[in-house]
């Protein structure tokens, strides 16, 4: 598949996933089948923040083969994806016991298999009666699925009037954050800085793989959104660029610490480094003694 399309096809997946509209299954049936990778990663991506919009077997039945992709991040995103139908993914759960057990799977995506796996069991038992969650912000009962739809967003437990008003609200602040995105690196990625924009384009050179700006769960009941995350090596960047603002920097050292606490390998990049931006990013990779052979990656 030729570069431009695969982008027209991935943001057509991810404009899906945003939409809301039931009718989106029908091409996103089709999107997840790709021979792209990168579309059949966002399309299940998709399916998941449209959990509760689409039909669910249908939804699963899609997404359960995807388990079994020969590329790791498809894999991954179907497993988060599957967490977010509940109930209705009961019959993924031996798929995920199977992804799981794999041996050769990635530990990244083994963690979004735990994840799902749990949530999935506790949907279960929700629609059974035989355990009971309550909104972490009304204090209301919730059901099987909100309960589903909530873990999968935000890591927490929200009816789904709460949830609609925490989506609104963070879309607002992304929103804002995706206005600031304004820089093309070399592979197409927007950045909102210059800085980042060397940080990506010197990943690029060396071959790894990186996801820019995703939210992650590194420490039960927190979510962070890194500047850069190497999956393949399961290393975080972060280019601190306003370090001298006092706010951010308390900000910095905040979210400093939740790398730390989760154990979690953490490069930090800084402007006062900018002059020489690319070469301190291979010395810090270097230092973390990563899989990368430094001598013909690195160097």
């Amino acid at each position: 598949m030729d570069l431009i399309n695969e982008r027209k096809l991935a943001s057509r997946a991810k404009q899906l996933g945003e939409s809301a509209d039931a009718a989106a299954l029908t091409e996103l049936a089709q999107l997840i089948r790709s021979d792209s990778p990168l579309v059949r990663r966002l399309a299940a991506s998709a399916l998941g923040k449209l959990a509760g919009v689409v039909d669910s077997a249908v939804s699963v039945d899609l997404l359960r083969p995807c388990l079994a992709d020969a590329h790791p991040q498809v894999r991954q995103y179907a497993a988060k994806a599957l967490g977010a139908f509940g109930p209705a993914a009961a019959g993924a759960l031996e798929d995920l016991r199977d992804l799981y057990k794999n041996p050769a799977e990635k530990d990244y995506v083994k963690r979004s298999v735990i994840a799902a796996g749990k949530t999935i069991r506790e949907a279960v038992k929700i629609a059974e009666k035989s355990a009971v969650h309550v909104c972490a912000r009304c204090a209301r009962t919730v059901d099987a699925d909100e309960y589903a739809r909530s873990q999968k967003a935000f890591q927490r437990t929200y009816c789904d009037r709460c949830f609609d008003d925490v989506f609104l609200k963070r879309r607002n602040w992304e929103t804002q954050v995706e206005l600031n995105k304004t820089i093309e690196a070399a592979n197409g990625t927007v950045v909102q800085s210059d800085g980042e924009r060397i940080i990506a384009d010197e990943l690029t050179a060396m071959g790894l793989a990186f996801r820019y700006d995703n939210r992650f769960r590194i420490i039960k009941g927190y979510a962070i959104r890194p500047d850069f995350y190497l999956p393949e090596l399961d290393v975080y960047i972060e280019y601190w660029g306003m370090e001298d603002n006092l706010d951010y920097r308390i900000g910095m050292l905040e979210k400093q610490k939740l790398y730390q606490q989760a154990g979690k390998r953490l490069i930090s990049l800084y402007p006062r480094e900018k002059p020489r931006l690319a070469e301190a990013l291979r010395e810090k990779l270097n230092r973390l003694e990563t899989t990368v052979n430094p001598r013909k990656e690195m160097m």
